[in-house]
Protein backbone atom coordinates (compact mmCIF):
# COMPACT_ATOMS: atom_id res chain seq x y z
CA UNK A 1 0.00 0.00 0.00
CA UNK A 2 3.02 2.29 0.13
CA UNK A 3 2.76 2.87 -3.61
CA UNK A 4 -0.86 3.92 -3.25
CA UNK A 5 0.07 6.37 -0.50
CA UNK A 6 2.65 7.98 -2.78
CA UNK A 7 0.16 8.04 -5.64
CA UNK A 8 -2.48 9.67 -3.48
CA UNK A 9 0.06 12.16 -2.19
CA UNK A 10 0.94 13.19 -5.73
CA UNK A 11 -2.75 13.46 -6.58
CA UNK A 12 -3.30 15.81 -3.64
CA UNK A 13 -0.22 17.82 -4.65
CA UNK A 14 -1.55 18.25 -8.18
CA UNK A 15 -4.95 19.21 -6.78
CA UNK A 16 -3.38 21.96 -4.70
CA UNK A 17 -1.35 23.18 -7.68
CA UNK A 18 -4.51 23.16 -9.79
CA UNK A 19 -6.40 25.18 -7.20
CA UNK A 20 -3.60 27.73 -6.97
CA UNK A 21 -3.25 28.21 -10.72
CA UNK A 22 -6.95 27.66 -11.58
CA UNK A 23 -6.34 24.84 -14.06
CA UNK A 24 -7.88 21.43 -14.47
CA UNK A 25 -11.49 21.99 -13.47
CA UNK A 26 -13.30 18.70 -13.00
CA UNK A 27 -10.07 16.71 -13.43
CA UNK A 28 -8.83 18.22 -10.18
CA UNK A 29 -12.00 17.10 -8.41
CA UNK A 30 -11.58 13.56 -9.74
CA UNK A 31 -7.99 13.44 -8.52
CA UNK A 32 -9.02 14.65 -5.08
CA UNK A 33 -11.79 12.04 -4.91
CA UNK A 34 -9.35 9.32 -5.96
CA UNK A 35 -6.81 10.43 -3.35
CA UNK A 36 -9.45 10.36 -0.63
CA UNK A 37 -10.56 6.87 -1.61
CA UNK A 38 -6.98 5.62 -1.57
CA UNK A 39 -6.37 7.02 1.91
CA UNK A 40 -9.62 5.52 3.24
CA UNK A 41 -8.91 2.10 1.72
CA UNK A 42 -5.35 2.21 3.06
CA UNK A 43 -6.62 2.95 6.56
CA UNK A 44 -9.20 0.17 6.42
CA UNK A 45 -6.88 -2.49 5.02
CA UNK A 46 -3.93 -1.61 7.24
CA UNK A 47 -6.10 -1.89 10.37
CA UNK A 48 -7.28 -5.36 9.34
CA UNK A 49 -3.71 -6.47 8.74
CA UNK A 50 -2.62 -5.38 12.23
CA UNK A 51 -5.37 -7.32 13.99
Amino acid sequence: MTFLRWLAGFAILFCIIGLIFKIGGSFINLLLLFAGLVFISDILFSKKKDM
